[in-house]
């Protein structure tokens, strides 16, 4: 080999090596979670939160806010369905998600969130065993944090049905069932594919997690003929609509509906329960965005949810239970021995599951459905 085809190799080989090491250096300030290590307690800037709506304390922020010095920015969604894709789609400016349990697996397999840094969440330690250890969607509790549980049911406004309405899905489903109570352009159902479809599933006696086509149809039609008694199809003001006076019956989240029960003037007025044939049973999660752009000050938010006095603060403001143990001693009586915040029976409930290529079948029934 002459000198001359030597220093030619060297030269490849440095443009190569430079070449690699800009491809695979993430040091920006801008990169993805998945290149940056952060400490406990380290922020990289303001945390740009996509949540549901009325789910996260304002103290709660202004205290996170006056101890890292960074701000909170926090946009809104409805339904999972509305939330994936903006996620997937990639550069949505997002560092921190609270997606719901199925949604986790979705957004896992699709690589759209990012491994959580456990280093970087001592708090961890203050989980639950049965939340810290994994749940189906995430076994290894290696992609998501538990935010907070609930249920999925019907708030209703007793002064007019009367008390002895009976707790059934035939309320929204059953023509005669919903006469009888005058129920006629009163019902609100939720604008969430999974949820509704799966409410008219379980009173159908199916999983909500079917994926029989000849099921899906059933479910179909039944939502398909309750659109004439529904008032809307509404995930963010259903529970505000039935304390108002809009609604009657009312599809949501048992949270939600104690809050409004709580603010009214005659709590006693309203009630929520899980209809006999069965529901939802959730859990929300905080998860890093894949290209989260501050994702250390996403993982700084989640310790700092995670802190035993933060985690009970959050389930005395919007009634959802907290998958927090070190939270207990804090959290109010009244909350603790609420069954609507901690149901005892859980026999009939089931966590909605990711369906693999069925979901989209969920999700065309459902727009069909509505008309």
């Amino acid at each position: 080999m002459n000198i001359k085809t030597l220093l030619r190799l060297l030269a490849a080989l440095l443009t190569f090596t430079l070449i690699a090491a800009a491809c695979g250096d993430g040091g920006s300030e801008e990169g993805g979670s998945d290149e940056a290590s952060c400490a406990a307690g380290e922020t990289d800037g303001d945390l740009n939160l996509y949540n549901w709506a009325e789910y996260l304390d304002p103290d709660l922020k202004e205290k996170f806010t006056e101890e890292t010095g960074v701000s909170i920015n926090e946009d809104n969604y409805d339904s999972n369905e509305a939330m994936q894709p903006i996620i997937s789609a990639g550069n949505s400016g997002y560092d921190l998600i609270v997606p719901s349990d199925y949604m986790v697996s979705i957004l896992i397999e699709a690589g759209d969130i990012a491994p959580i840094q456990k280093d970087a969440v001592p708090n961890l330690v203050n989980l639950l065993p049965e939340f810290a250890s994994g749940l189906p969607y995430d076994p290894s509790a290696d992609y998501s944090v538990p935010y907070q549980w609930g249920t999925t049911g019907l708030g209703v406004d007793l002064a007019v049905t009367g008390p002895d309405v009976p707790e059934t899905w035939g309320l929204v489903f059953d023509a005669d069932l919903a006469a009888e109570y005058g129920l006629e352009g009163v019902i609100t159902l939720l604008n969430d594919p999974r949820e509704t479809m799966g409410a008219a599933l379980k009173y159908l006696g199916y999983s909500l997690n079917s994926t029989s086509d000849a099921e899906l149809d059933e479910a179909k039609a039944l939502v398909s003929a309750a659109t004439d008694r529904v008032a809307a199809y509404d995930s963010d003001q259903y529970d505000e609509l039935l304390a108002q006076g809009q609604s009657v019956v009312a599809h949501g989240y048992s949270g939600n509906f104690l809050v409004q029960f709580f603010e009214a003037e005659d709590p006693d007025q309203y009630t929520y329960f899980v209809p006999e044939e069965g529901g939802t049973r959730w859990v929300d999660n905080m998860s890093v965005v894949g290209d989260a752009p501050h994702p250390c000050t996403a993982h700084a938010f989640i310790n700092f949810l995670l802190d035993a006095e933060n985690g009970a603060a959050l389930t005395n403001w919007n009634y959802y239970a907290s998958p927090n143990e070190a939270s207990g001693p804090f959290i109010d009586q009244e909350v603790k021995d609420d069954p609507i915040v901690y149901p005892t029976d859980l026999s009939k409930l089931e966590f909605i599951e990711d369906t693999g290529d069925f979901e989209i079948k969920y999700s065309d029934a459902f727009i069909e459905a509505k008309g």
